[in-house]
């Protein structure tokens, strides 16, 4: 049986995208449906600034195709705002719209802010009150957080380690669950989400996805470069290096 890979971008509806993914003049209700014809995953990051409606989940799923696979940014009200400290609120309002988008719901991505230091307490906690249903992937950008106590904990709670791509950000190649995560955020040193990877790069990324593959696990990787639609040509040559082009 094949291992699945999910390869797509971080977010779709990007006016700069018009000419790379979108026909000139496409409504931007229209993008959805462009995008989908190309990949069969995508990253929702508009939540992380405003959390949508259970009627948008249940919306997405209608309209999603079959096989299709969503992966959604945790709101930053639980992330930045509480630090994950008193998450109840939030894990219901998550839990509510992860049943709405029902088959078509793939990774919840807790990105946690950079003055954010480990606290291992913090996060078992978070994980622990998450129902186990849900796949959940933690981008840390504090660098305290690389630790073994840190991996077993994530690994305890089959929580994925998310992979980070990107500009002073460390590349830590960790597997803690049945999945990886990774977020390619551009190849530029000095700033986030700027750039386009080169061939080599991304070759480089399709053997350690075929490493992760190799050991049963699907891989969810998501380009974050939006500018200049780097992303849409960076998720179309990674799949095309992998034989899903």
């Amino acid at each position: 049986m094949t291992v699945p890979v999910h390869i797509g971008t971080s977010g779709w509806s990007y006016d700069h995208w018009e000419n790379v993914l979108y026909p000139p003049g496409l409504p931007a209700r229209d993008r959805l449906q462009h995008y989908v014809a190309r990949f069969s995953t995508v990253e929702l990051n508009a939540s992380f600034y405003r959390w949508p409606r259970d009627t948008s989940f249940a919306s997405w799923r209608r309209r999603l195709p079959d096989g299709f696979a969503l992966s959604v940014k945790a709101p930053r009200g639980l992330t930045h705002g509480k630090k994950l400290y008193g998450p109840e609120v939030w894990i219901e309002r998550s839990t509510r719209c992860w049943h709405e988008l029902g088959d078509k719901r793939a990774v919840l991505l807790v990105q946690l802010p950079p003055n954010l230091a480990r606290d291992d307490g913090r996060l078992d906690y978070f994980l622990a009150a998450l129902p186990e249903w849900i796949r959940v992937s933690v981008e840390f950008r504090h660098p305290s957080w690389d630790h073994p106590d840190v991996y077993r904990l994530l690994e305890r709670h089959e929580a994925a380690y998310c992979v980070m791509s990107g500009a002073n950000l460390p590349c830590i190649l960790r597997a803690t669950a049945p999945f990886v995560y990774v977020r390619l955020h551009g190849p530029d040193h000095e700033h986030l989400y700027g750039g386009s990877y080169s061939d080599e790069d991304l070759r480089w990324w399709a053997e350690r996805i075929r490493e992760w593959r190799g050991a049963g696990k699907d891989v969810y990787a998501y380009f974050n470069n939006d500018g200049g639609g780097n992303a849409v040509r960076n998720a179309d040559t990674l799949r095309w290096l992998l034989g899903d082009g």
